[in-house]
């Protein structure tokens, strides 16, 4: 594998590291090609139940790495940045059947916000912050940024944000709705580990219907969302895990899930 990324697993997570401190883990064709190999790889995996996406250093991560597009002999073009790199990184992040959580250890541009914003539970470093940098250097805001920053904050707010390039705090972008929690500096890794943990215990199966009932009601009216929550709770009963769920209740014990 890439050094570009470090992967390890423990407690049944899956911690993913963006590994290019040196430019704020600002993305290359070899790291953007290298995460998702490791994406694929961890959706088949079953013993990661959960998966954490975090960067390496001061940065969680700071877009595309602009030297690389400048330079003749390694820039793969916009067209090739987008369709081989941003957009299939996003996708795998929607269709992996297990909660991804963005872990921001610091600030996250470009297309390194985005692509926390498209992952399930988005935590923040309490001195971390988000910048849709686009409009910067000319550029619109990419890896499904037009997606999810209006879906999460509304229109007026996304459009401020990515027309004026604004530094959002994660203090800020906490009191918005853009991410779940902001986390103190001392107990990041600690309480993001706790997280990841917490998610890895769970009825994985059901949390990933409950991923994909989300990703299809972007698009689903309200009788076809409730056809599929139909369809999907009736996979859910059929788990071993909520037969250990109601089974738990019943005993007044903890349950034990297994993910099956």
């Amino acid at each position: 594998m890439s050094n570009t990324i470090n992967f390890e697993i423990k407690n049944n997570i899956g911690y993913i590291t963006l590994n290019r401190p040196e430019v704020f883990n600002s993305f290359n064709r070899e790291m953007a090609l290298a995460l998702q190999g490791v994406l694929k790889n961890s959706a088949k995996n079953d013993e990661v139940r959960a998966i954490v996406l975090t960067g390496n250093g001061k940065a969680f991560c700071a877009g595309q790495d602009l030297k690389e597009v400048t330079d003749p002999d390694l820039n793969p073009g916009f067209k090739a940045i987008l369709e081989e790199h941003y957009n299939p990184i996003i996708q795998l992040i929607r269709e992996t059947p297990k909660p991804i959580v963005a872990a921001v250890n610091g600030v996250a541009a470009g297309a390194g916000a985005n692509i926390a914003l498209a992952c399930d539970i988005v935590v923040a470093n309490e001195n971390a912050a988000f910048i849709q940098a686009f409009s910067k250097i000319g550029l619109i805001p990419d890896s499904a940024g037009t997606f999810f920053l209006p879906r999460l904050i509304g229109l007026q707010k996304a459009s401020a944000l990515a027309m004026l390039g604004d530094k959002v705090s994660a203090e800020e972008a906490e009191k918005l709705g853009m991410i779940y929690q902001v986390i103190k500096a001392e107990n990041f890794e600690e309480e993001v580990s706790a997280l990841a943990k917490k998610l890895a215990q769970m009825p994985t199966k059901a949390l990933a219907l409950t991923k994909e009932a989300f990703n299809q009601s972007l698009n689903n009216n309200l009788d076809e969302q409730l056809a599929l929550e139909s369809k999907f709770q009736i996979k859910a009963a059929s788990s071993e895990d909520y037969k250990e769920g109601v089974n738990a209740f019943v005993e007044k014990r903890k349950p034990n899930f297994k993910g099956e």
